[in-house]
C-alpha cells in the first residue's frame, strides 16, 4: 500500500475500523458534518463513543506497531502545528495497521496528551513486561461476545479483552 495519499490512508483506516466494529456487534455512525476531532461514533448500547481513526505501520522487524496519536495541520502564520487529543474531544483512538491487517482500540486514558504509542506484537527479546503495551490486549472486536436479550434479539454484552469496546462499554 505504497503511494497512497494521507486522505486515502485515512479512508482505508476508517473503512477497516468500521468493518471490525460491525463484526464485533458495535453500531457505527458517522458525523454528518466534518471538522470535529472524531471520525466515527461507536454505539455500544449504553453509550456513544467518539472515535478518532488512525493509520499505523509496523516496525521493520514486525514486532511493534507505531501509532502516531497526534495530528498535524498547516497554518498560514505558525506553519505546521502538532496537537494531541484530550478526553473533551474523543473517547478513543482506533488504529488500523495494514502490515498486520488488524485494528486496535485505545481508550483516551492511554493516549491523552501523547504524540506516539507503541504496541508490541510479540514479547520483548529481553522479556520486559513493565511499561510494555501488548497489541493483542487492544484488538478491536477480537473476542466480542453476543448475549441474548430476554426478547431473543442479540446485543453486545461485553468482550475480551474489555478494551476492545472501550472502558465505558465494559
Amino acid at each position: 500500500m505504497t503511494g497512497l495519499t494521507p486522505s486515502e490512508k485515512g479512508g482505508i483506516a476508517e473503512a477497516k475500523i468500521t468493518a471490525a466494529a460491525v463484526v464485533a456487534g458495535i453500531v457505527v455512525a458517522r458525523p454528518l458534518v466534518e471538522g470535529r476531532r472524531y471520525d466515527l461514533i461507536f454505539d455500544t448500547g449504553p453509550e456513544l463513543l467518539r472515535v478518532q481513526c488512525k493509520w499505523a505501520r509496523a516496525s521493520r522487524d514486525g514486532q511493534v506497531v507505531a501509532v502516531r496519536t497526534s495530528t498535524s495541520r498547516l497554518t498560514p502564520l505558525r506553519g505546521y502545528v502538532r496537537t494531541t487529543y484530550t478526553a473533551d474531544e474523543v473517547d478513543a483512538i482506533a488504529v488500523y495497521c495494514p502490515d498486520v491487517d488488524r485494528c486496535y482500540y485505545l481508550p483516551i486514558e492511554m493516549v491523552a496528551g501523547r504524540g506516539y504509542l507503541h504496541l508490541r506484537l510479540g514479547a520483548a527479546r529481553n522479556n520486559q513486561k513493565l511499561g510494555v503495551t501488548m497489541a493483542d490486549d487492544h484488538r478491536l472486536g477480537a473476542v466480542a461476545q453476543l448475549g441474548e436479550r430476554l426478547a431473543g434479539s442479540q446485543k453486545v454484552r461485553g468482550s475480551s479483552p474489555l478494551s476492545s469496546t472501550g472502558p465505558k462499554a465494559a
